[in-house]
């Protein structure tokens, strides 16, 4: 790289420095993995700052000008950084944006005091900032270049000399934190921001741009680890989302997000801002959040199910499917079924179905709401991370999926699924249930207890196209008006019917396609219609179990169960507040009873 003198450092210098650091990272993320104790021992650091920077490589590219670089890498770091760490290297980098001036090019002076300025920045940024972690190795950093630049205008030299004061900083972080200093290890953000300098570092020294240009087309994978980290997790769930147009404070939000909460990390500005939160109950945070701006993207980690892939698995082949699977939460967690939630929007806000929009959630908003929620399938990238995750840890995975017919889901997931299997040498069977909800519920459930009985990978997915076909769900809807505005009944149709009182009846077919089951005059006489054709069906086989769902109709589900039991002598094995994914169409009140026949 050519020498850099004060008048030099241009927008190309930034971002091929940019690169060399970045890189730094993505190599050593498994060490900074290994090293993560703090805030959460979830061994994730290297992984989200990889994460973070490899956002910033695959969506900017250089210019000339220093500030219009810096303002890419700001944007690009903040719409993709991922975790606690990626959160505040983002927040480095905007505070250094915000702190710099429009130029083309800036002398070390200018950058010095832009570095000293990005550091309120990061610590305001923090609910409860904490010495020993990467804002005081950045603020050490930041010290020394501004004690220097009265004395030393060669760039090379004191970046050169940085690295002492780096080096000495992260040593440091073991005695300021118990945590650290417990099991002898430096903090693991800090040490991505070392490694990051030392990238840059070597790049001024003796790397040639040309030979750096070539290596930034290297895809480097992100890496999940394999260690194990501590059961003590107070907060479930790490939450993350950007939110625009803010009618609040950042501070204020600040404040309010660390109500029952840790590691608090509100980034950027008031016009859009990445949090970052550890969390008991996404949805009802979420629910509130709407009210100070747009929720454009959310993404949750559900860190005891991350320890129990880790630590505690029960089985060696792993269970996954979408959140349009309707089980009860104990059934999900004693099986360690893995859920990937489907999309859903109310305008422009973005939640994720059963984590951050849960049924009381989900039917305040459907009567409130001037928008009629839209869903959109779960991406091959979601599928690729969660595969890869699982593939690091089991021996085969079995996948089950809502029907093709309503969605892209199953495609997405066979996609991936071919790819991972491939690269992790070990089975991935994906499957179209051509059902939802309790039925889908129900498949999952048999496919769950077939893995508990040690029964084997073949013989499962062997077996799971017989209990397909034994799978059924009728769906009483209660009010049409759901249906019509979702498109599913036309309105000049809906009108007919709803001044006729018809209460549908709802099925699913051989093919995955809805079906009329049929028509009454009420609720009770839909169910009852539906009674007599179980009860009709289990003459000739016998009920396996079966599930009452229903749409914030406790009581009617209830009855229902009561009736299903004097037809079988079961009681439900769950009654579920069906999916809002699936409720937004049934609508409220509406009664569902799904059921997986025996042979």
């Amino acid at each position: 790289m050519e020498n850099i003198k004060e008048q030099s450092i241009n927008g190309k210098h930034l971002y091929y420095a940019f690169i060399a650091g970045g890189k730094q990272v993505l190599q050593n993320q498994n060490e900074l993995n290994q090293i993560n104790v703090f805030p959460v021992s979830d061994k994730d650091t290297g992984t989200n700052l990889a994460s973070t920077i490899r956002s910033v490589i695959d969506n900017i590219k250089p210019d000339k000008s220093y500030k219009t670089t810096l303002n890419e890498i700001a944007n690009a770091s903040l719409i993709g950084a991922r975790g606690n760490s990626g959160v505040i290297f983002a927040q480095f980098f905007y505070g250094l944006n915000q702190k710099t001036n429009n130029s083309h090019v800036i002398t070390l002076k200018e950058l010095a005091e832009s570095v000293k300025g990005a550091i309120p920045y990061i610590y305001q940024a923090i609910a409860n900032p904490v010495e020993g972690t990467i804002l005081t190795v950045i603020k050490d950093w930041s010290d020394f270049l501004n004690s220097k630049m009265d004395k030393i205008h060669d760039l090379k030299t004191v970046m050169n000399e940085s690295i002492i004061i780096l080096e000495k900083s992260l040593f440091e972080t073991t005695a300021k934190l118990n945590i650290l200093n417990k099991h002898n290890l430096v903090d693991a953000g800090a040490k991505g921001f070392v490694l990051f300098m030392k990238g840059i570092i070597a790049l001024i020294n003796n790397m040639n741009i040309r030979e750096l240009s070539t290596e930034i087309s290297e895809n480097i994978s992100i890496v999940h680890s394999d260690e194990i980290f501590d059961e003590n997790i107070k907060y479930r769930y790490c939450t993350e989302a950007i939110l625009k147009n803010l009618t609040i404070k950042k501070e204020d939000l600040k404040q309010f997000l660390n109500n029952d909460a840790d590691s608090v990390v509100v980034a950027g500005s008031e016009s859009i801002c990445r949090i970052h939160i550890h969390t008991n109950e996404p949805a009802e945070l979420f629910y509130k959040l709407k009210d100070f701006g747009t929720i454009t993207f959310q993404k949750v980690d559900d860190m005891v199910r991350q320890f129990d892939i880790a630590t505690k698995r029960k089985w060696n082949i792993a269970l996954v499917t979408d959140s349009t699977c309707d089980l009860s939460k104990e059934l999900i967690d004693f099986y360690q079924i893995n859920m990937i939630p489907i999309n859903i929007n109310f305008g422009d806000n973005h939640y994720l179905d059963k984590i951050t929009m849960q049924p009381n959630q989900f039917y305040n908003l459907l009567e409130s709401s001037d928008d009629f929620p839209k869903t959109s399938q779960i991406n091959e990238q979601s599928f690729t991370n969660i595969y890869s995750h699982l593939a690091s840890h089991y021996d085969a995975i079995i996948s089950i999926h809502l029907t093709s017919q309503f969605s892209g889901t199953y495609l997405s997931s066979q996609k991936s699924a071919k790819i991972i299997s491939k690269e992790f040498n070990k089975p991935i069977f994906t499957f179209d249930s051509k059902n939802l909800s309790g039925a889908l519920g129900l498949l999952v459930l048999k496919t769950a207890q077939s893995i508990e009985a040690g029964n084997s990978f073949e013989s499962i997915i062997n077996s799971l196209e017989t209990w397909r076909k034994n799978a059924k769900i009728f769906v009483s809807v209660k009010d049409l008006k759901y249906m019509i505005k979702g498109g599913r009944v036309s309105k000049p149709k809906g009108f007919i019917a709803n001044v006729l009182g018809f209460n549908p009846v709802i099925s699913i077919d051989e093919d995955g396609k809805s079906l009329l089951f049929g028509n009454t005059f009420s609720q009770i006489s839909s169910l009852n219609k539906v009674f007599k054709h179980v009860k009709k069906l289990s003459q000739s086989k016998s009920i396996w179990n079966y599930i009452i769902l229903h749409a914030h109709n406790f009581d009617g589900a209830k009855e229902a169960e009561n009736k299903m039991f004097n037809i079988s002598g079961k009681m439900a094995i769950s009654i579920v507040d069906i999916s809002p994914v699936i409720g937004m169409h049934a609508g409220k009140g509406s009664i569902a009873i799904s059921l997986l026949f025996n042979n």
